[in-house]
């Protein structure tokens, strides 16, 4: 039986077009595969698991998840009672499904609950719905969500009355008791849909509440009504009908293509080859692209294009039709501005120009400020809705882990400092910006990040620690502000002697390399580099021994790039495996569930398994080895980019 779930239905409000390619094997889903999308869903599954608690005594809707009839069934039976309370109630009418997080009934009055992992501002007076009167876009897909619940229920039974709220982290709530987030375990061995095991009982072992409700019966009768749209297309009445019949007779929409099919999760790239593009085949129907086509250079990839959805309106669709004039291409003194690194891009794409770009005379001066020994440092931080500690908000900061690389006048190079609080049950930060201040402390020396991260860590510990009882916090927030700046929001503003500076906007302000198409992503910004610069590929070639580079988790043999024969591979492929050598007994025993450590995504997931209290001495060893191996090489990354700027300005 095919249905429109709502799942399949929030998929076709951003691209009625989806619903032809979702769930066919033969198409590749990139979505399916990101790790940090992997690690939102499982904050999401705890927090669902933790607001049943708040309505305890509902009865859970079991079975298959495609077996829509019999779940359907199931509810019926349950709503036939006066007064119940239901987990994942199923609704059927006419090929359109759903299952409701908590549904309680009272006589004919239904409260729908909708269970977020977002969080909100209990005092926000425009959280959904902004001043000019339209739903705030990062609200639409799971307000519309809720709509289309409330709709199916209507459907149901037209009798009822609906009220509809969603339940959330509430921003303004501490938790008053350790360990809240691991009450509610994440775990492969749970046996049901949310994968989580819950290690309480009852709601009062898990101290106060940290979440909240936000009644949003009201915006939902107005999505129904068509008042309030989810674009200028598409109201709610066009897509149930429009997503409807195209899912359940398998029939393609035929949507007009946009700027936003950048985005595409349908997208094949290098490694799938054996898969389906349903990218392609949209500009195959609509456009009639083909190989030529598929092959040119398109908008899509010119980087931070403001421009784009609307020249792709006007059919421009490839870089060779664009020219300074409809790109806006503006000059700064000093830098390239955004326009000119695009008109870059966009030349170097074109005329199939593999050199790379530098401002030389802009970089060596850069450069020509900066103070030895450089220091190169890197954050690992977690932001979870349910919190590690007592006292903590939902989604507040969590600095657990830094690396630190320092490179010297004579061009050696030192892993020098690190830091990662694998200790259960504790709120690492004034530990970690204590740590931070010993390892930068001892000079002058010039201080890198790459991107904004950094910057904004150290900005809310500095706000920890003002409302905090730290003995040493005037010297800690002194140490702070003498590496950072004040965030533009910030009521008290400052500029450290020693602000760190952004390898991210040095690059973009000096230098293009065409192997990284337009990305300023370090990871790949990386491989072009490592694919572009001899003197890299020959230094990082050899042992660690052999080239002045020390490491505290690698041995001195350790050689950082391999070539494949065409290309260097990415040293973050280098990595170890986890438990590579433990034997199956020892695997079945593992809490984490984790065999891997390879991005940004699985590192704050690996942080909430070792907080685990039952977690092995082994298996918190093995997670906390991994993650000291990946960060050190983000701050060695960092390195070898500063070296490739030196060379190009030699």
């Amino acid at each position: 039986m095919r249905v429109l779930s709502k799942s399949r239905f929030k998929l076709g409000l951003e691209c009625p077009n989806k619903l032809f390619y979702t769930g066919k094997k033969e198409y590749v889903n990139k979505k399916q595969e990101d790790p940090f999308l992997l690690a939102l869903a499982e904050g999401g599954f705890q927090i669902e698991e933790y607001a049943r608690m708040h309505y305890p005594g509902g009865i859970l809707i079991e079975g298959k998840d495609g077996d829509y009839q019999s779940l359907w069934t199931q509810t019926q039976e349950l709503l036939q009672q006066e007064n119940v309370i239901i987990y994942e109630a199923a609704f059927l009418h006419n090929g359109l499904f759903i299952r409701t997080d908590i549904l309680l009934k009272k006589g004919t009055q239904i409260k729908l609950i909708e269970v977020k992992s977002k969080s909100f501002d209990p005092i926000d007076d425009y959280l959904f719905v902004g001043k000019q009167g339209g739903i705030i876009a990062g609200w639409k897909p799971y307000l519309f969500d809720i709509a289309f619940q409330k709709y199916v229920i209507q459907l149901c039974f037209p009798e009822w009355s609906v009220y509809s709220l969603i339940m959330m982290a509430d921003k303004s709530k501490k938790a008053t008791v350790e360990g809240l987030n691991q009450f509610f375990r994440v775990s492969k061995k749970a046996g049901n849909r949310t994968g989580v095991v819950k290690m309480i009982d009852s709601l009062a072992d898990a101290g106060d509440s940290v979440l909240g409700s936000k009644d949003v019966s009201s915006i939902v009768s107005r999505i129904i009504n068509d008042d309030l749209v989810y674009s200028p297309e598409l109201n709610f009445t066009n897509a149930v009908r429009l997503l409807r019949e195209n899912y359940l007779n398998n029939t393609y929409a035929n949507w007009p293509t946009s700027f936003n099919c950048k985005s595409c999760e349908f997208v094949t790239s290098g490694d799938d080859k054996n898969l389906k593009s349903g990218f392609k085949e949209c500009f195959q129907r609509q456009h009639k692209w083909d190989e030529p086509e598929f092959s040119k250079p398109k908008i899509f990839d010119v980087w931070s294009f403001r421009k784009g959805a609307e020249l792709f309106d006007r059919g421009v669709y490839f870089m060779d039709e664009l020219t300074k004039d409809n790109i806006g291409l503006k000059s700064e003194a000093g830098n390239l501005s955004m326009s000119e690194r695009q008109w870059i891009q966009i030349k170097k794409e074109v005329d199939s120009d593999k050199s790379i770009y530098v401002d030389v005379e802009g970089l060596r001066d850069e450069i020509a400020g900066w103070n030895y020994p450089l220091h190169f440092i890197d954050f690992e931080t977690s932001a979870v809705p349910l919190p590690f500690t007592v006292g903590r908000r939902p989604y507040e900061q969590i600095a657990f882990q830094f690396s630190v690389h320092t490179y010297y006048e004579d061009g050696s190079i030192e892993h020098s400092q690190q830091y990662l609080n694998n200790t259960k049950g504790t709120f690492p930060n004034f530990d970690f910006i204590r740590s931070l201040r010993v390892a930068l402390g001892n000079d002058n020396g010039t201080i890198f990040r790459y991107s904004n991260h950094e910057n904004t860590i150290v900005n809310v510990i500095c706000n920890q620690l003002n409302s905090s009882s730290e003995p040493d916090a005037p010297e800690l927030i002194s140490f702070i502000k003498s590496i950072s700046h004040s965030k533009v929001d910030s009521t008290e503003k400052w500029a450290g002697e020693r602000d760190m500076v952004d390898l991210w906007d040095v690059l973009k302000k000096y230098y293009y390399n065409p192997l990284t198409k337009g990305s300023n992503s370090l990871k790949y910004v990386l491989p072009a580099i490592l694919n572009s610069c001899e003197y890299l590929q020959t230094k990082y070639s050899k042992p660690l021994k052999d080239i002045a580079l020390s490491s505290q988790n690698l041995p001195d043999t350790h050689v950082w790039l391999t070539n494949d024969g065409t290309l260097f591979e990415n040293p973050y492929k280098k990595l170890p495996k986890l438990f590579e050598e433990w034997t199956q007994e020892e695997l079945d025993e593992l809490v984490s569930g984790m065999d891997e450590l390879a991005d940004g995504g699985a590192a704050l997931t690996a942080y909430g398994k070792m907080q685990y209290v039952d977690i092995s001495d082994a298996e918190l060893n093995e997670l906390s080895v991994a993650l000291l191996k990946y960060c050190e090489l983000d701050t060695l990354a960092m390195v070898m980019l500063f070296e490739h700027f030196r060379e190009q300005i030699k």
